[in-house]
């Protein structure tokens, strides 16, 4: 009985903060709440868990994208952690705020052990291993070991495990789980996976396929892209997505397969997906001082590497680089972005690291200046590439068009 009153507080506890920070204007109430009721009970999300079906989403980049995209194609009430929030008090924080049984959760790749070990999830979507703020996170091959480990427990046995087969990494992580959908998510971005990780030779490549002497090798796919199809399965599924780039369809794609695993009508499913036109801020049009801009989040090599890729013929492009504790310290990583395909065009450099940005474009042969304030006004919508902090900074001095 006491439990279940302990309970009860720290849920009602996780609801006033979070309200409270919300009314003061001193958060956006999706973490502090959560970290206030963890702290009366620290079995609170496996309590809030029960009973719900539970989809985890996962990966170094486009985890709140999927997760947006999975929550729209799922029929009914869908509870989730929408603003980010993708760590323990960010759950506790989501399903404290909603009754709804059918619940996504972004999770942060560090966390994936234990948001698994507490909510007992039904599918676990795996998108991709890449390095990030190595000078706070782990190497990426100790992060697949990890889930390597976590897939190998059994509250894993019974979750779908939607995987990405292009991603070495990924694969080497989930090759041993007992029931995996393998999905072809496309990406340009190879420079983490240049050798194997399970014996470290150097992998070996073709246009659609890898391989290894040591027999990992790209598994037989269940999902791919025909171009605007999505293919899942045998059910083939025309995408209208309101979200630009080849890798949002990819996002697609798992997020599809993610629905399939539990029975969820993909045509219907891609129907309520069309209408994510933005998510968390990322991709709609919102005006910073006047200037109307596209606010793209890129927070690391790959993922400028795919937002670089779907510039098309942009021909003005402002990035906006800080390097806080969330971005990590070290901007070096600046130098494996290949910004070499902004060549030819204009880019503006902001935020607090705009000098190692424009020094780097130098080397890359970019025509870069440096802005002290925010640039002139364009009569244009300007794409604005930043990294996490800074990104952040421009939402909130922006509004909707």
């Amino acid at each position: 009985m006491w439990r279940a009153v302990r309970l009860g507080i720290a849920t009602q506890a996780v609801r006033t903060v979070n309200w409270v920070s919300q009314r003061s204007g001193r958060g956006s109430g999706t973490v502090i709440g959560g970290t206030v009721g963890l702290f009366l009970a620290p079995e609170l999300l496996t309590s809030l868990a029960n009973d719900r079906r539970v989809i985890l989403v996962t990966g170094t980049n486009g985890k709140t994208t999927t997760t947006a995209l999975v929550a729209a194609g799922w029929d009914g009430d869908v509870t989730s952690n929408d603003t980010g929030a993708n760590m323990p008090a960010g759950h506790v924080a989501a399903l404290a705020r909603s009754g709804a049984t059918r619940v996504v959760l972004e999770t942060d790749e560090a966390w994936l052990g234990a948001t698994l070990e507490a909510t007992s999830p039904a599918v676990i979507v795996l998108l991709n291993l890449s390095r990030d703020q190595l000078d706070r996170a782990s190497e990426v091959r100790q992060i697949a070991d990890r889930w390597r480990n976590f897939l190998a427990k059994p509250q894993a046995e019974d979750a779908v495990i939607v995987a990405n087969a292009l991603d070495p990494l990924v694969v080497y992580a989930a090759n041993e789980a007992s029931n995996v959908r393998w999905c072809a998510t496309p990406t340009s971005w190879t420079a983490d996976t240049m050798s194997c990780p399970r014996c470290t030779e150097p992998l070996l490549r073709t246009d659609d396929r890898w391989w290894c002497t040591c027999g990992l090798a790209q598994p037989t796919l269940n999902s791919y892209l025909d171009g605007d199809v999505a293919v899942v399965g045998s059910t083939r599924v025309p995408l209208a997505l309101g979200l630009p780039g080849v890798f949002n369809r990819g996002n697609a794609l798992m997020a599809l397969t993610a629905l399939d695993a539990i029975n969820v009508d993909l045509g219907r499913a891609a129907s309520r997906m069309s209408s994510v036109g933005e998510v968390a801020g990322r991709y709609g049009l919102r005006r910073v001082d006047g200037q109307v801009v596209r606010l793209l989040l890129a927070k690391n090599p790959a993922g400028f590497a795919a937002m670089l890729e779907g510039l098309g013929d942009v021909h003005d492009v402002w990035i906006s680089i800080n390097a806080r504790v969330a971005d990590g310290h070290d901007p070096s990583w600046l130098y494996d972005v290949p910004f070499e395909v902004l060549r030819g065009r204009r880019v503006r450099c902001l935020g607090e690291r705009r000098l190692d940005l424009a020094t780097r474009l130098w080397y890359a042969g970019v025509e870069a200046h440096v802005d002290e304030g925010r640039p002139a006004i364009e009569d244009r919508v300007i794409d604005v590439i930043a990294n996490y902090t800074a990104f952040s900074d421009l939402l909130k001095e922006s509004r909707p068009c």
